[in-house]
C-alpha cells in the first residue's frame, strides 16, 4: 500500500504539472510524506486533501489549470511537517516554490500553501483548498476515531495534561466556526458530520482550562 500510494502521489503531481505545461519532478515528495514520525499528516492524509479538493472543485465549475493549482498545492501543503505550525507550512511553501520554479504558477501555489496557515482566505479557489484539509473532521465517527488517535502519535511527546488543553482549544476554535466550511459543496458534505465529531472529541477530553 505504502509503495502504491506513493506511486500515486507522483501521478497526480505530474498529470497536474503537465496541465500546467511544465516538466517538473516531484523529487523528494513521497520520501517526505512516508517519514516515520508522521501518524497522520502523511500519504493517505495528502492523497484524501486531493482528492476531496478536486471533488469540491468539480462541484465549483473550475478550469483544468485550477483544478492542476488545487492539486499541486494539496500534495505540497504538509510536505514538511516536524511539528511547528507556521514554520511548516512557510517551508513547505518554500519547497513548492522551489520545485515548481520557472512555472508561472508557482507563486499562486504557495500562496495557497501558506493559507493552511491560519486557515482562513476570502479567495474562492484558496477555500476550496482549506475546507477539503478539513474534509476529515466530517468523516464517518470510526474514520474521525482513527484521525483522532493518528494525530496523538504526532505528538506522543506531550503530556497527556498539556495535550488535553491543546487540543481542546483548537477543537473550541474550530466548533466555533459558523460555518466551518465555506464553500457550499463542503458544507453540505461535512458539516453536520464534522460538528458533531468535534463536540463529542471535546467532551471526551474533559474540562481542560
Amino acid at each position: 500500500m505504502g509503495e502504491q500510494a506513493g506511486r500515486e502521489l507522483g501521478a497526480r503531481w505530474h498529470e497536474a504539472v503537465r496541465e500546467l505545461g511544465g516538466a517538473h519532478d516531484a523529487g523528494d515528495l513521497a520520501d517526505r510524506y512516508a517519514e516515520s514520525h508522521r501518524g497522520y499528516h502523511n500519504t493517505d492524509h495528502v492523497l484524501a486533501v486531493v482528492r476531496d479538493v478536486n471533488v469540491l472543485a468539480e462541484a465549483d465549475d473550475r478550469t483544468a489549470r485550477e483544478r492542476a493549482v488545487l492539486t499541486l498545492a494539496a500534495l505540497a501543503h504538509d510536505v514538511v511537517y516536524d511539528g511547528k505550525p507556521g514554520d511548516d507550512e512557510r517551508r513547505s511553501a518554500d519547497w513548492v516554490r522551489e520545485r515548481l520554479a520557472g512555472l508561472p504558477e508557482a507563486d499562486e501555489v504557495a500562496r495557497l500553501v501558506l493559507a493552511t496557515v491560519n486557515h482562513a482566505s476570502d479567495d474562492p479557489l484558496t477555500c476550496l483548498l482549506l475546507d477539503a484539509d478539513l474534509a476529515i473532521l466530517g468523516s464517518d465517527p470510526a474514520t474521525y476515531e482513527r484521525y483522532r488517535t493518528a494525530v496523538r502519535t504526532e505528538y506522543a511527546h506531550v503530556p497527556d495534561d498539556a495535550w488535553r488543553v491543546g487540543r481542546a482549544k483548537v477543537l473550541r476554535t474550530l466548533a466555533e466556526r459558523d460555518p466551518l466550511y465555506v464553500t457550499p459543496h463542503a458544507r453540505e458534505r461535512w458539516e453536520a458530520s464534522a460538528k458533531a465529531n468535534l463536540a463529542a472529541e471535546i467532551s471526551s477530553l474533559g474540562d481542560p482550562p
